[in-house]
C-alpha cells in the first residue's frame, strides 16, 4: 500500500494540473499539441519517457486488485502502451492526435475525466 501512496502523491497533482490546463486554456492547449505533433523528434521522445515511466509504474506496482490501487496498475500500463504506439507509430499517433484536438467536446471530456483521477489520486495519497 505505500508504493500505491506513493505513486498517487506523484501522479494526482500532475494529472490535476493538466486536466485544469486543458479546460482553462483549451485554445493554447490546442497549439501546443499542434506544434508537438508536428514534431517527429518529441513524439518519439515523449514515447521514450512514457514508456520508461509506465514500466517503473507497472516494475513497482503491477497489482490487479478489486481496490482504488488497480488505478494506477491501469495508468502504468496505459502508459507502457501509449509510449510504445509513439515509438513505433508516429503516424498514426499524429493522426489520431490531429482528429482528438479538432474535437473541442472530447478535449473537454478528457480534462474532466483526468482532474477526476487526479483528485482521486490526490485523496488517497495525501488524505
Amino acid at each position: 500500500m505505500a508504493t500505491s501512496i506513493f505513486i498517487a502523491k506523484l501522479i494526482g497533482p500532475v494529472l490535476l494540473v493538466a486536466a485544469i490546463a486543458m479546460l482553462a486554456n483549451p485554445g493554447d492547449l490546442k497549439k501546443i499539441a499542434r506544434e508537438f505533433l508536428e514534431s517527429r523528434a518529441l513524439v518519439y521522445l515523449s514515447g521514450m519517457l512514457a514508456m520508461l515511466g509506465g514500466l517503473a509504474i507497472v516494475i513497482n506496482h503491477n497489482l490487479w486488485v478489486a481496490d482504488w490501487p488497480v488505478l494506477i496498475t491501469l495508468l502504468g500500463w496505459a502508459s507502457v502502451v501509449g509510449g510504445a504506439a509513439r515509438i513505433a507509430l508516429p503516424s498514426v499517433v499524429e493522426s489520431v492526435g490531429n482528429a482528438m484536438v479538432e474535437n473541442l467536446v472530447a478535449m473537454r471530456i478528457g480534462g474532466a475525466v483526468w482532474a477526476l483521477v487526479g483528485a482521486f489520486l490526490i485523496y488517497k495519497g495525501y488524505f
